[in-house]
């Protein structure tokens, strides 16, 4: 695409992305959450990657029936619904522990990070309202960065940002090798990293995930063995409409092996926390990621899915 054909779909993108925050946004938080969960439950399945999250529960769940699946599929279309409507108005959530829209459990654990100053590894994956996690860590956290990947439209991204910006998420990581090199630095400064490590990773390594081998993040194992961190895992789950449960968890167990194979173990061990999430409330996962290879996702294939899934 030349120069003046991305300059002008950049432009696109932007209208659409202030179309959808205004219209949100407008609505109210209450309203807004309620309208994309009757959008998405109508529209969803409609799309391409309605397929896409049937053959990922087929893989973690190969004794469900189709018509279970069929109810896995609604709830979470009516949960992505809602996360779309609240994300345009995460500054209106009350993000007090005990608040009108969040529940806090082992709250005293990010007392006890805060009051040490010693920096932590946080990681999580894309649950319920996946924006709640960062945004609590940047209103709770004294010190305490967040790990992204920006979009590629530069327009959007900055929309982006200034959107976070309204309820205090501080972002020290964009991606790539400058980025990395950003994240060693705040570690050893002090500050603590939190990242979102349940989708597919290309340049990451192969560990399983619901049954499978999947190219993971290897990022939070690398930077906890080579500087002595914590694992500390943090899981959202929503309890009923624009209100949510976050708990603080223990911190992984380390592996005595700071190498390559303790790397493995270790994101392995992230990917079974990850993996006990989806067990506890199924349809709050972001299914619609393409988390595996390419080929199972063939309609062609969708057949031999069962029979070629494990379990979790």
């Amino acid at each position: 695409m030349n120069g003046f054909l991305t300059a002008f779909s950049n432009r696109l993108e932007r209208l659409a992305w202030d179309a959808y925050q205004g219209g949100f946004r407008a609505m109210g938080l209450d309203r807004a959450s309620a309208a994309g969960s009757a959008l998405a439950r109508r529209v969803g399945p409609l799309t391409g990657v309605h397929h896409v999250a049937r053959v990922n529960m087929r893989f973690a769940f190969p004794q469900a029936g189709e018509a279970e699946l069929d109810l896995y599929l609604d709830a979470m279309w009516d949960n992505l619904g809602r996360t779309l409507g609240e994300v345009a108005n995460m500054d209106r959530i009350n993000l007090t522990p005990g608040g009108d829209h969040l529940e806090v459990i082992n709250l005293e654990a990010l007392d006890a990070i805060n009051d040490s100053g010693r920096a932590v590894v946080f990681v999580g994956g894309h649950f319920a309202n996946w924006e709640m996690q960062p945004a609590f860590i940047g209103h709770y956290m004294a010190n305490c960065g967040i790990a992204y990947r920006a979009v590629n439209n530069p327009l959007v991204e900055a929309r982006i940002r200034a959107m976070r910006d309204r309820y205090g998420v501080n972002f020290f990581a964009p991606k790539g090798a400058s980025g990395a090199r950003v994240i060693m630095s705040e570690l050893k400064s002090g500050a603590s990293i939190a990242m979102l490590t349940d989708q597919k990773m290309n340049d990451g390594i192969a560990a399983p995930f619901l049954g499978r081998p999947a190219m993971t993040a290897s990022a939070p194992a690398r930077m906890a063995l080579r500087y002595g961190l914590d694992v500390v895992p943090m899981s959202v789950r929503r309890l009923e409409g624009v209100r949510f449960q976050i708990t603080v968890h223990d911190p992984i167990e380390p592996p005595s092996d700071r190498g390559g194979e303790g790397i493995l173990e270790l994101t392995t061990r992230i990917n079974a926390f990850l993996e006990d999430q989806i067990r506890a409330a199924p349809p709050q996962w972001f299914w619609v990621h393409r988390r595996f290879e390419k080929a199972l996702y063939r309609k062609s294939d969708t057949s031999s899915a069962s029979s070629a899934s494990g379990s979790i």
